[in-house]
C-alpha cells in the first residue's frame, strides 16, 4: 500500500466525539460517512486503502452490510491509520513508530493554553505514551468479550489439534492484552481484561508445558498469577497457581508440586466455586501420587468426588473439565502411578468418553498401557501405547510422547 499514506484520517477528526463514538460502537456506516463529509475521504479511497471493494463500502454506508470480522476491522485501522484502541483493538504495530516520528508542532496539546498559560511541549517519549494511553481507553467489557471469544476458540482447537499451531497466536493475544492492561485508564476496564489475560496466559502455560518448554511455561504461569491478582479473582489465582505445579511434576519435583497445590488451596479457601474445589483436590491427588503418598492421594481423590457439583459445568470456569469420565481419567492416572490394578476400571471407563479430547485420550491410553504391562498383558499394552503414540503425534504433544516412548521401550 505504498504511495497511499497521503490519504488518512486527520487529527481533528480523530478527536471528534461523534467519530470516536462511531469507532467505539463499530458503526462503520457513520465512520465512512464522517470521513467523506468532514475529511474529504471518499468511498473509492476508503476501499483502496482498506482493501475493500467500492460496492462493499457503499453497502456499508447505506446500512445494507455490517462489519464484524476482526481481520477486516484491523485492515480499516491500518489503512486509515485509526488507532487500534478507538476500534476496540489492541494498539497497532505502527502506532508507536509514528508517534515517535511525529513533529511536536502537530500535537495540538503542546500548543493549547489554559487561562492564557501555555502548556509545556511534549517530547517524543511523552507523545508515544500519550498515544498508547489514548489507544487503550476503549478497554472495556465489550473488548474483553472479543478476547474471551478468541481464547475460547483456541482452547477448543487445542483439545483436538494440540499446542504447536496455536501457541504463537495465543502469545500475540497475550501481548495485546498486557499492553492494554498497562495503559488503560478506562473506568472498569482493567478487571475484565485482567480476567481474560489470566485465562489466556494459563492456557499458554499449559501449551508450553505440553511442548516441553518448561522455562516458558513457568513464566507464563507467573504472568497469569500477576494478572489474576489484578483481576481480584481468587478462583483464577488458585487455578493458575495449582496448574503451575505441573511444571514441577515434569521436572521431577513432586514434593514441591504438592506444596504448590496446597498453597493454591489456601489462596482459594472459601472463595471459589465447588467445581474448582474439586479440581484442586484432583490436582493434589496427582501430585501426591507422584510423590508416592498413596493414602494422601486417595483421600484427595475422595475429596474431589465429594465436592464435585451435580452439574460439573460452570460458565465462569470454561477451562475446567470434570464432567462425565474426566474425573475417572484423573483417578485412573493416580492409581496407575501408585501401581494399583484397579486403575484399569477407571481408565477403561474414561476411554469411552474422550471424543474430542485427543491429547487427553493419549494420556489415558498411555496410563492404561502402563497398568497392562505391569499385569503382563503385553500385547494389549502395546496396542494401547501405539494408539496413544498416534494421538500424541497428531497433537504435537512432546510431553505425552516422552511418556509413551518409555512404555514402548518396555513392550
Amino acid at each position: 500500500m505504498s504511495g497511499q499514506r497521503e490519504v488518512r484520517v486527520p487529527e481533528r477528526l480523530l478527536g471528534d466525539p461523534e467519530f470516536i463514538e462511531a469507532c467505539r460502537t463499530h458503526d462503520f456506516a457513520a465512520v465512512f460517512t464522517l470521513l467523506k463529509k468532514r475529511a474529504g475521504i471518499y468511498p473509492a479511497q476508503i476501499a483502496r486503502l482498506c482493501e475493500l471493494t467500492p460496492s462493499r463500502v457503499g453497502e456499508i454506508m447505506d446500512g445494507r452490510r455490517q462489519l464484524a470480522q476482526v481481520h477486516v476491522i484491523e485492515r480499516i485501522a491500518d489503512g486509515l491509520r485509526i488507532p487500534g484502541g478507538m476500534l476496540r483493538l489492541a494498539a497497532r504495530s505502527w502506532e508507536a513508530v509514528e508517534s515517535s516520528n511525529v513533529p511536536l508542532s502537530i500535537d495540538s496539546s503542546t500548543a493549547s493554553t489554559e487561562a492564557g498559560i501555555p502548556r509545556p511541549a511534549l517530547d517524543d517519549d511523552a507523545l508515544a505514551l500519550k498515544r498508547q494511553l489514548d489507544s487503550s481507553r476503549s478497554a472495556d467489557p465489550g473488548l474483553a468479550e472479543i478476547f474471551a471469544g478468541q481464547v475460547g476458540m483456541i482452547r477448543r482447537l487445542d483439545r483436538r489439534l494440540g499446542a504447536e499451531p496455536l501457541l504463537p497466536q495465543l502469545r500475540g493475544q497475550i501481548g495485546q492484552m498486557e499492553a492494554l492492561l498497562r495503559h488503560t485508564t478506562a473506568p472498569g476496564g482493567r478487571q475484565p481484561i485482567a480476567e481474560i489475560l489470566t485465562q489466556a496466559a494459563t492456557l499458554a502455560g499449559w501449551q508450553a508445558l505440553d511442548l516441553g518448554r518448561y522455562r516458558e511455561s513457568w513464566q507464563l504461569h507467573e504472568n497469569a498469577k500477576s494478572a489474576a491478582q489484578q483481576s481480584g479473582s481468587a478462583a483464577l489465582l488458585a487455578h493458575a497457581t495449582a496448574q503451575q505445579a505441573y511444571v514441577l511434576l515434569d521436572l521431577g519435583m513432586p514434593d514441591a508440586a504438592v506444596q504448590q497445590v496446597q498453597h493454591a488451596q489456601v489462596l482459594a479457601a472459601g472463595r471459589i466455586p465447588p467445581l474448582l474445589q474439586s479440581w484442586l483436590h484432583a490436582a493434589e491427588a496427582e501430585a501426591q501420587a507422584a510423590a508416592g503418598n498413596g493414602d494422601a492421594s486417595r483421600r484427595a481423590l475422595d475429596s474431589a468426588e465429594r465436592t464435585r457439583p451435580t452439574d460439573p459445568a460452570d460458565p465462569s470456569l470454561p477451562f475446567l473439565f470434570l464432567a462425565g469420565a474426566h474425573l475417572d481419567r484423573w483417578r485412573g492416572n493416580c492409581l496407575a502411578t501408585l501401581g494399583a490394578d484397579e486403575a484399569v476400571r477407571d481408565l477403561t471407563r474414561a476411554l469411552g468418553e474422550m471424543e474430542g479430547f485427543n491429547r487427553a485420550e493419549a494420556g489415558v491410553r498411555c496410563d492404561l498401557a502402563v497398568v497392562l504391562l505391569r499385569r503382563s498383558e503385553t500385547d494389549e499394552a502395546r496396542r494401547q501405547a501405539i494408539r496413544a503414540q498416534e494421538l500424541a503425534t497428531d497433537t504435537h504433544s512432546l510431553r505425552q510422547r516422552r511418556r509413551i516412548e518409555q512404555v514402548l521401550q518396555q513392550v
